[in-house]
């Protein structure tokens, strides 16, 4: 089956687990996280080893340790979090990268862009704030 927008995994992951880090009282570790998104545990150490790279979250060892947020959960946005996953995302007048088009104007219309833009958009506006009670 085709899907025009898709979402990975890991940002699948990301997006779903700062959610259950804002919205725990103390520390989530690995095993809770991978049990309510459905994930394997080892793709979620992963990911979460880089959003504690990246500075989102800090992370305690041992048999009480987990994860907690860096930041205040208003201060922290979607986009913040699917671009530590995915890398920044940018938008191209051409959806192909061409720097010529052999044609007059394209033919995609420039939908492929307005859908990025809008995409980002909707990213930027929704923070871990807004899910707290999710």
């Amino acid at each position: 089956m085709s899907r025009i927008v898709t979402i990975s995994e890991a940002a699948h992951i990301a997006l779903h687990g700062m959610i259950l880090v804002s919205q725990s009282d103390g520390l989530i570790n690995v095993i809770k996280i991978s049990e309510k998104t459905d994930s394997s545990k080892h793709h979620v150490a992963k990911i979460f080893q880089r959003l504690v790279k990246e500075g989102m979250v800090t992370s305690q060892r041992g048999p009480n340790g987990g994860f907690k947020l860096n930041k205040k959960p208003e201060d922290i946005t979607f986009l913040d979090i699917y671009e530590v996953i995915e890398g920044e995302i940018t938008t191209q007048e051409c959806p192909l990268e061409k720097p010529i088009c052999p044609f007059k104007r394209c033919i995609m219309n420039g939908i492929t862009q307005r859908l990025t833009k809008e995409f980002k958009q909707y990213l930027s506006e929704q923070t871990l704030a807004e899910y707290k009670d999710y």
